[in-house]
């Protein structure tokens, strides 16, 4: 997380009670220390921020708020020459799949994470991207033919010649204040931008993408579903019924949730999300985000039930930014079997330490880079590098594998993980 991101004074404000109480300090309610994540109380606002961001949201006021649009995701309208998803796994019998998340700064560091990632993809036969959100700093696009399109996500991943299976962030979806996720119907530009670009992949707020594309070849191996978390852990309270936590859209989208894992045959299934169920980084997990554990909103308790209802013992893996941090989190009793990924460290990086004491395969807390995940029948391999900004190099740092989907009934997951040493060079096996 940077050093500037936004935290409310008091849980579950609107953008316009943020905006007179900016810089008041912690969190006036008491934070219990009954939970691993409730630690750190939350922090005041910062006040250059904020007024960068009254600027910012003074060039939103002509933008309908809030909306509305059918929630169930439409195909992929045709964009010019776009590139296919996969429908046949490399060389080596794998589908790989490039992970990335909060990169859309158009900052020298991103520029230095993804040529690190190309060289890679290319080692690895990378067929398939994903991008977990904060696409668009530090308030989204303004249109769907937004210049920023272009300077934070198309020139950046150049070479990285691949579908990128976009879901929206905080920043994504901003109203007033950057970061707050309190205009939600602001990533309706992002959804309309995939009809005209090659890479970037997101034919609704929420779907679901299957491996080998086509469905012509039996069961598929992998599904990915993305979702859309920001009605339910913004940091502002939500002006527009359509997307209040228990609104008609929340509502609809756990439906689909629901169905669409239960219809799944695939043998993997991945549920895309930005905002993270646990966390170890400074933001904390969903149900105390940033040492809030009140209020519908700020704390993200409802996303951490939908995530306990509907997506735990279910999903092999949950797979979330946010947190500038990457993070291999073990799958406990608690998750059913699920295992957490974060990896949000494509342009920004945290504050070099664990927050928290969820069980770890592997994490990091300071430096940049990005994960590749590669399945086959028989396994499915996490991946995760650290990238050197001067040279613009990956290191791979960790690996962790596992053989048996948690659909096959395997409750906790059987798998190992392998720290790489420092002599071990990106994408050599």
């Amino acid at each position: 997380m940077c050093d500037d991101e936004l935290i409310p004074p008091r849980a579950d404000l609107t953008e316009d009670q943020w905006a007179r109480t900016a810089g008041t300090g912690p969190a006036g309610a008491a934070v219990p220390a009954a939970t691993p994540d409730t630690a750190a109380p939350a922090r005041g606002v910062h006040r250059r921020t904020l007024l960068g961001g009254a600027v910012a949201g003074a060039a939103l006021a002509a933008l309908p708020f809030g909306a509305q649009q059918p929630a169930a995701a439409a195909p992929r309208a045709g964009a010019p020459g776009r590139f296919p998803l996969p429908s046949a796994p490399g060389p080596s019998g794998e589908y790989a799949v490039l992970i990335t998340g909060d990169a859309g700064t158009g900052a020298a560091e991103q520029y230095a994470v993804t040529a690190a990632a190309a060289e890679v993809c290319r080692a690895e036969h990378v067929g398939l991207a994903v991008g977990l959100g904060d696409n668009i700093y530090e308030n989204g696009p303004e249109s769907a033919d937004d210049a920023e399109f272009a300077e934070k996500f198309e020139r950046p991943n150049t070479g990285i010649d691949v579908p990128w299976l976009m879901v929206l962030g905080n920043h994504d979806c901003s109203g007033l204040i950057p970061g707050s996720g309190g205009d939600p119907s602001r990533g309706d530009h992002e959804v309309a931008y995939a009809a005209t670009s090659r890479r970037w992949y997101m034919p609704g707020r929420y779907y679901n993408v299957a491996l080998p594309a086509g469905g012509s070849q039996g069961d598929p191996l992998i599904e990915f579903f993305a979702l859309d978390t920001n009605p339910v852990a913004s940091y502002v309270a939500q002006t527009d019924p359509h997307y209040y936590w228990n609104g008609p859209y929340m509502r609809e989208q756990r439906r689909w949730l629901d169905a669409a894992l239960t219809a799944s045959r695939a043998r993997w299934k991945v549920v895309l999300g930005h905002h993270p169920y646990l966390n170890n980084g400074q933001h904390g997990s969903a149900g105390s985000y940033d040492g809030f554990v009140i209020g519908n909103y700020t704390s993200g308790i409802h996303l951490k039930k939908l995530y306990e209802e509907v997506v735990c013992g279910r999903a092999d893996l949950i797979m979330s930014g946010h947190d500038h941090t990457l993070q291999i989190l073990e799958p406990t009793d608690r998750t059913r079997g699920t295992r957490q990924l974060v990896c949000g460290a494509a342009a920004k990086t945290g504050d070099g330490k664990a927050h928290f004491t969820h069980p770890a395969a592997w994490q990091d807390f300071s430096r940049h880079g990005f994960m590749v995940l590669k399945v086959a029948a028989g396994a499915m391999t996490i991946d995760a590098y650290v990238v050197d900004i001067a040279t613009k190099k990956a290191r791979l740092a960790h690996r962790t594998r596992t053989t048996r989907p948690v659909a096959a009934g395997a409750g906790v997951a059987a798998g190992a993980g392998v720290a790489a040493g420092a002599g071990v060079a990106a994408g050599a096996r």
